[in-house]
């Protein structure tokens, strides 16, 4: 496997916090998915901060931040039956990445952590 991008973000958790009582901010930032896992969560700031800085980091990884044609709710974070996140592959992501970087195969990965105060969000995408 080759490395073709990393990508890291940090959120401080009271930046978030009001902003997710915006259903503007929630609607523009957050996809189907992640607004109905959301649901079930007690602590919803963290959950959001934890997938707001994963969308940032993956852009990262891109090389171009968001802009152009990605925008932060064409990224989605989900979680496998174990709990662990992951960056669903849609068609848009999918054809982002193999157009900018030339390739057929690749994977994602998604590291999330959170305390208190921050959350942060480290991926790399990778060529197979």
């Amino acid at each position: 496997m080759k490395i073709l991008g990393i990508g890291v973000d940090i959120v401080n958790n009271r930046r978030i916090q009001p902003l997710i009582r915006n259903q503007n901010f929630i609607k523009r930032t957050f996809g189907p998915n992640e607004l109905k896992f959301s649901k079930n969560k007690v602590n919803r700031t963290n959950f959001f901060a934890k997938r707001f800085a994963a969308k940032e980091a993956l852009s990262k990884s891109f090389g171009t931040g968001i802009r152009d044609n990605l925008s932060f709710k064409d990224i989605e974070i989900l979680n496998d039956k174990m709990g662990k996140p992951f960056f669903y592959k849609s068609k848009k992501i999918d054809k982002i990445i193999k157009k900018k970087f030339k390739i057929k195969k690749y994977d994602l990965f998604l590291s999330l952590s959170d305390e208190k105060d921050h959350s942060i969000a480290f991926s790399i995408l990778v060529k197979r």
